[in-house]
Parts: structure tokens; sequence; C-alpha cells
């Protein structure tokens, strides 16, 4: 039995997509770019708020990122006051996270969303000190698909990788889990397609969250 789930934030634990959207519209209209779909920021997100605003900038015609400082300390800005803009967990996830802890199994967080954030909305949905560990976005540690805040997890709680389960939905987590040596799973709930996660390298694909347990 593991030890350990970690689980990304986005896309896995909460559906945060419109609270995403609304930031990145909010932030970039100054500018004369989007509104972009719910499926472009789908897309846009997994890499961190900075890979998101490049992304966003590019779709909308900046190939040349001429905005992205400012775009970017304007998204900063108004995420913060709006990440958890019809923020909500998924369908199974509450009861997935109580029969882990029935059990005794360590629950962690890892995302690239900046950490106070990442906090936010974490303490938000599921209470604070619910998980063992929650680690966003800081400066000290390399962003997904870089191992490294998986192996600060691994430190916090005493674990070995082989202790540990991996689950997001999204190629970045799928290299970031196997990098780190976890059993790495990818989410179909979220915000990808069953082939990214594949060809991410996940050991195994979930349809819901309870699903989960046959590998715990």
């Amino acid at each position: 039995m593991k030890k350990a789930v970690i689980f990304d934030l986005d896309g896995t634990l909460s559906d945060s997509i419109h609270s995403i959207k609304y930031s990145g519209d909010k932030a970039l209209e100054a500018f004369g770019y989007g509104p972009f779909t719910l499926e472009q920021y789908k897309y846009f997100v997994g890499d961190g708020a900075a890979a998101l605003v490049r992304r966003a900038l590019q779709a909308g015609g900046d190939q040349e990122l001429v905005h992205f400082q400012e775009a970017y300390a304007r998204y900063r800005e108004v995420f913060r006051e709006n990440c958890m803009y019809r923020v909500k967990p998924y369908e199974g996830i509450q009861e997935l996270l109580a029969f882990l802890k029935d059990q005794e199994v360590k629950t962690a967080v890892l995302s690239n969303k900046p950490h106070a954030e990442t906090e936010n909305v974490v303490e938000t949905l599921f209470g604070k000190d619910y998980f063992d560990v929650i680690r966003g976005q800081t400066e000290d540690v390399a962003l997904k698909p870089s191992p490294e805040g998986v192996y600060r997890i691994l430190e916090q709680l005493g674990l070995g990788a082989a202790d540990v389960l991996y689950l997001g939905d999204t190629a970045t987590d799928m290299q970031t889990g196997r990098s780190a040596g976890a059993f790495t799973v990818g989410a179909l709930w979220g915000f990808r397609e069953k082939e990214e996660l594949i060809q991410g390298g996940a050991e195994a694909l979930v349809e819901y969250p309870l699903e989960l347990l046959r590998y715990v």
C-alpha cells in the first residue's frame, strides 16, 4: 500500500478553470487581447502563471511578447483577488480524500500556481491543515516538470519515491511524477486529453477519483 498521494491542484483536485479564465481575460483586456475560451485556457495552464500569460498573449497576436511584463504583473494582481472565483472540488474528490485519511495515507498538493494562491484555494476548499504538505510555486524550487517539488515533499514526509502515488491531469504532471520515481496516474476528468497523458508517461489512467484506490 502506498504511504502518500501527491495531488496536482488545478484540473485534478479543483475545477478552477473559471477563475483562471476570469483573471486572464481581466488582466489582458487592458492590452487589447481576449477574451479567450475555456478550452483555450485549459491549454494555457499547467506550467505556471508566467507561461499562461505568454501563451495567452501569443494566442492574441503578441508573438514578440511586447506586453509580457506588464500583463504578467496585472495577471498576478487580478488572480490574487479572484483565485476562488467559481472554484469547486471535482465530484468524488472529497470521498477519495476521506478514505485516504481513514487509511492514514498522507496527502500532499504540488501546484505550479503561486504558493499563496495554492494555499488559499486548498484551505478554502478542504480546510486548514487538511493536507500534510502544500507546495505552490516559489522562487527557490523549480516549476514542474522538474521533480524538485516532489523531492521536497518526500523529504518533509520522510518517505521515498516508491512509497508515493502522484496524480495529475497534464503531460507536465506525468513527466514530474515519473522523473521523481513515483507511481504516476493521469486524471481523465481534468483539463487535458487521454492521449496527452499517455504520451506524457502515465502508468495508469482513472476516470473518476475513487478509481484511484485500486492503485493506492
